[in-house]
């Protein structure tokens, strides 16, 4: 029983607290995304279309921008959960999307991202 619980807490200390979503965190991670996606008050769509409101936003809806069969058709809607695993691997969850991205492979990133994007409203005001 000593064996047991030296081991939970040996485990407990080598892995550390699980971090949370910072969205100051996920601003400096969202840099390898502006090449393609604006995000705020003067975001237009561009490579990718601008990402003002998407977290619950469906797949391939946002006006103007000129998706692709996969991702419009995808059925998807741009949840948490779903960005999670979206973005570490674009192409792989949606087969035939024309985002060529490699993906945010670590997950602390990705969390990270979603908390920056979950701050933004439709109109690219910034939740208070």
């Amino acid at each position: 029983m000593r064996l047991a619980v030296f081991l939970t807490l040996l485990l407990a200390a080598v892995c550390g607290p699980a971090r949370a979503q910072d969205a100051a965190a996920g601003e400096k991670a969202f840099v390898v995304c502006r090449a393609c996606h604006q995000i705020g008050p003067t975001a237009k769509n561009g490579v990718g279309p601008s990402l003002n409101g998407v977290v619950n936003r469906p797949a391939g809806t946002y006006p103007g921008f000129n998706y692709s069969a996969a991702n419009k058709n995808s059925h998807l809607t741009w949840d948490e959960a779903t960005l999670e695993k979206y973005l570490p691997n674009p192409q792989a969850f949606v087969p035939g999307t024309k985002m060529i991205f490699a993906g945010l492979k670590d997950p602390q990133k990705v969390k990270d991202v979603i908390a920056f994007l979950k701050q933004y409203q439709a109109d690219g005001s910034k939740t208070p």
